[in-house]
């Protein structure tokens, strides 16, 4: 590999490392989101053309702060000189850039910061996950669409109106919000957390930013669902080097080795939940915490509390109805009175048709399919489900269920 290629592959880890971070102060420096990410590429631009010939600074993240900074004071004040209806936006982006920005705000993280100014109350919650999804975390359209299940297209365009709806707010969107109205866009924020955390299973320093956002949040709010979604976190990293093989196979719950689960993190989880659960005002996250910890804590699949799971689905539906809880409780179901049972509750949530494209709904009937003998039925639910896998290692999965049932 060559010294450019070199530089090339550093590069790419720098902007995987600091885009987020870097984008994220330069918003609250700037007051816009557009102006922040066009101030976010001109330092990466300058970046590639200096560092070969400079060194890379002793500090990068503050390097490319403060070029961007610079880079966007210089384009506002050529921008004001040619376009007098904006003079007056420029000018007042150019005196809250110039000024450099205190520390003294409520929310001292700058991408908790820019989480809660992306969950503006002016934005639809949908909208208000999606656009911190792109601008914090750094996810593709694609991957937000997935999470969402809609078609990227149909998320590029909620992505863009929210981003205009942002800036009619103007740059006072960008400040933190009074720490009373911070409850109030506190279910966005932990919704956002929870995806980033979920698009980690592929991308493991995803799961870990979600982490350090849950902490820095509890830190932040003492509030019941903080600690239930924290816990629910720690409780599902705590067995991920058991979740896929070192070739990059998947493995089921029941075929996880229990012994590798990481103690440590099981216990600070059980014990943030039983600190949510002691409020009594607990919600949705805590709730799949204590199914979580139900799971953490039995030696096996067949000794697991599947009378408790159930239950705990049952008050989740109750809690946050959707055909995905619905789901979840059908296949625990399947665990406590058997796979005939599971089966029909499984197949009576695909005949109402908000999960025929759904992949683990397919998964989940094939399996209970299997479980009965009905081999040529489950080959065909597994044959759907290797239509609907995008990921390879879930597509030898599926190729390895149908070889089995022949």
């Amino acid at each position: 590999m060559g010294d450019a290629d070199a530089a090339d592959l550093d590069m790419d880890a720098l902007w995987r490392a600091e885009s987020r971070p870097v984008l994220a102060t330069l918003t609250r420096l700037l007051g816009d989101l557009d102006l922040a990410e066009e101030a976010l590429h001109e330092a990466f631009t300058a970046a590639l053309e200096r560092w070969p010939r400079e060194g890379r600074p002793a500090r990068p993240r503050a390097w490319l702060i403060s070029t961007g900074r610079f880079k966007a004071i210089d384009a506002l004040r050529r921008r004001s000189r040619f376009d007098a209806s904006m003079r007056e936006l420029h000018e007042r982006l150019l005196a809250r850039a110039g000024a450099g920005g205190g520390d003294a705000d409520e929310i001292a993280d700058d991408q908790l910061r820019l989480i809660f100014a992306c969950c503006h109350p002016s934005l639809a919650e949908e909208a208000q996950v999606a656009l911190t999804l792109r601008e914090v975390c750094g996810l593709t359209t694609e991957e937000i669409a997935r999470a969402f299940l809609v078609a990227a297209s149909a998320m590029a365009q909620r992505i863009v109106r929210a981003k205009l709806r942002l800036r009619e707010e103007g740059p006072a969107a960008f400040e933190p919000p009074p720490r009373a109205a911070l409850t109030q866009r506190v279910d966005a924020v932990l919704r956002v957390v929870y995806l980033v955390f979920n698009a980690g299973w592929t991308v493991p320093a995803l799961a870990a930013e979600a982490l350090r956002l849950g902490r820095l949040l509890r830190e932040l709010l003492d509030e019941p669902e903080v600690e239930g979604l924290l816990a629910l976190m720690l409780l599902l990293e705590a067995r991920r080097a058991t979740r896929t093989t070192p070739e990059g196979d998947l493995v089921l719950l029941e075929d996880q080795d229990r012994s590798r689960w990481d103690r440590a993190l099981i216990g600070e989880g059980v014990a943030r939940l039983e600190g949510a659960l002691r409020s009594r005002r607990f919600g949705p996250y805590a709730l799949q915490a204590a199914i979580a910890a139900v799971h953490a804590q039995a030696p096996s699949v067949a000794a697991t509390d599947w009378r408790q799971v159930v239950a705990l689905y049952e008050l989740l539906q109750r809690a946050e109805p959707s055909p995905v809880v619905a789901l979840n409780r059908a296949i625990a179901l399947g665990m406590r009175d058997g796979p005939a049972a599971g089966l029909a509750a499984v197949e009576a949530l695909l005949a109402g048709g908000e999960l025929g494209g759904y992949l683990p709904a397919h998964a989940a009937r094939g399996d209970l399919l299997r479980r009965l003998g009905r081999g040529s039925e489950a080959r065909s639910a597994f044959a759907r489900a290797l239509e609907l896998a995008r990921e390879e290692p879930e597509r030898r999965f599926f190729r390895r269920r149908l070889a089995e049932q022949g």
